[in-house]
């Protein structure tokens, strides 16, 4: 196993996932449930994710460059109208799908699923089948994917629950989204100028 391909991969997936939808996902649920429960079924999730985009980086690297960077910029792009059209809805929505109580299984099972459905064909999903597809060392590509991941997840969970006490959650997804919009702008001009 690479360390420098991990320490790579690891800090690409970093940046990459600071400014995601997973991450807010986390932020929320961190700011419910006990953190150590939450972080159980991130990083359970991610694990899931992770494997998923190790086993597709090999199909992945068939396409051509720009077909990626177009979809990204797409995903980016949705991803961002998602937070700022739904994000009222989806904080009465949270409190219609929270676990009946507050026990390890119910709030991991909970975390896990909304993760693993918020991060499924997510931009770090491709990034990471990306880095799999270039390197020749899916356990370092893996876990330095995963690491970087779970990183994130801790920080959005231990942090959101700071942060909310300072800043209200509806600026924080506004600054989400336009951080997302910015990034579909980067992918999307990638995909025209190649």
């Amino acid at each position: 196993m690479s360390v420098t391909v991990a320490a790579l991969t690891f800090g690409i997936i970093f940046l990459a996932e600071l400014p995601d939808k997973t991450a807010l996902a986390s932020l929320v649920l961190g700011t419910k449930y006990r953190a150590s429960y939450v972080f159980a079924g991130v990083a359970a999730a991610m694990l899931v994710q992770v494997v998923l985009a190790l086993v597709a980086g090999q199909l992945l690297s068939l396409l051509p460059h720009r077909w990626v960077e177009g979809v990204t910029g797409a995903l980016f792009l949705v991803g961002a109208a998602m937070l700022l059209f739904h994000g009222d809805e989806d904080e009465e929505g949270h409190a219609a799908k929270e676990p009946s109580s507050n026990r390890f299984w119910k709030v991991a099972g909970t975390s896990f699923l909304v993760v693993a459905v918020a991060e499924f064909g997510d931009l770090t999903q491709i990034m990471t089948a990306n880095l799999a597809a270039k390197y020749t060392d899916p356990l370092a590509v893996g876990l330095g994917s995963w690491l970087a991941l779970c990183a994130v997840g801790g920080i959005a969970i231990v942090g959101g629950q700071k942060l909310l006490k300072h800043v209200p959650m509806k600026l924080i997804v506004r600054v989400a989204a336009a951080i997302m919009v910015v990034l579909a702008g980067i992918s999307i001009f990638g995909a025209i100028t190649g």
